[in-house]
């Protein structure tokens, strides 16, 4: 992936218009409002899907350019044994799956995609952080608190 843009899960976010100070009420609400998206308003995926909430789908289209995608890794790491990895891309490879809803693009590759099908895709912003993230992964046993890693099923 020589074509890929070194962006984590934050630095994506940096690109984000730092929002005003919010009641931390406010936060948590809107914290459950992305999750509630993340479970209406995206179409059921079959086995080996990937789903992109709405919240998703928007902020992909402001950030990407021309061919750009978010592309989902996952690798071993982080305190419960693998961990999801987002950064934008522009060359699909022969192993890639894209997934498309609303113009806006995600691209895993099957070796990662073992370890996520039928999880959704989901951009969260908070009053501490603003990320991509990756919500009920049926592939995981287990995650940390902060929801950037997890063990999986066996």
């Amino acid at each position: 992936m020589a074509a890929a843009r070194g962006f984590s899960v934050t630095s994506a976010a940096l690109r984000a218009v730092i929002p005003g100070r919010r009641s931390s009420l406010l936060a948590a609400t809107s914290g459950v409002k992305a999750r509630r998206e993340a479970l209406s308003s995206s179409p059921e995926a079959g086995e080996g899907q990937i789903r992109l909430t709405e919240s998703c789908v928007q902020r992909l289209l402001e950030i990407t350019e021309g061919s750009e995608f978010l592309r989902l890794q996952v690798e071993g790491g982080g305190c419960s044994g693998f961990q999801y990895k987002f950064s934008l891309d522009t060359v699909i490879n022969p192993d890639d799956r894209v997934f498309e809803q609303g113009g806006a693009r995600v691209v895993v590759d099957t070796d990662s995609l073992a370890f996520v099908k039928g999880a959704q895709v989901d951009f969260s912003q908070e009053l501490i952080r603003s990320s991509f993230q990756v919500l009920n992964n049926p592939q995981a046993q287990q995650g940390c608190s902060c929801g950037s890693s997890f063990s999986v099923k066996l």
